[in-house]
């Protein structure tokens, strides 16, 4: 089962402030554990929202607004991709994640990816032939 994990952002964050170099340390070391495990895919934090930009789509509409955005806890600062075998071993290891923000509160998401196999019918066999295609694709970048 492969989850993603989502870091919430908190003020501090949305206002810049910079990791520690114990912090990216251990950081750095809580992935690597998860590496050595076999359970990482991916691992990213991401920019506060004053450097991104939202797009709303209602039918055929397009509108974008860029950042900064509101209430920082709902916002994403980072992001684990692992794949463990429940979601209980995926909430073991998140526990076990160092507190990623100097200052704060820190907010942790666990959420199960959807799989090929969760859409039943609908994901036909030339749809699941072009979605393989397209991931032998990615990973040969």
């Amino acid at each position: 089962m492969k989850f993603i994990v989502i870091l919430k952002g908190n003020a501090n964050y949305e206002a810049g402030a910079m990791p520690s170099e114990q912090l990216i340390a251990d950081m750095t070391r809580f992935n690597e554990e998860m590496g050595q495990a076999g359970i990482l895919r991916a691992a990213e934090g991401l920019f506060p929202s004053a450097q991104g930009a939202r797009i709303r789509v209602d039918g055929d509409e397009r509108s974008m607004s860029r950042g900064p955005f509101n209430d920082p806890g709902a916002l994403m600062a980072g992001f684990w991709v692992i794949e463990v075998a429940s979601l209980d071993e995926a909430i073991d290891w998140m526990q076990r994640c160092p507190h990623p923000f100097e200052k704060g509160t820190a907010e942790i998401e666990i959420r199960q990816m959807f799989s090929g196999d969760d859409f039943g019918e609908a994901f036909t066999p030339a749809l699941r032939a072009r979605e393989e295609q397209l991931r032998t694709q990615i990973d040969s970048l």
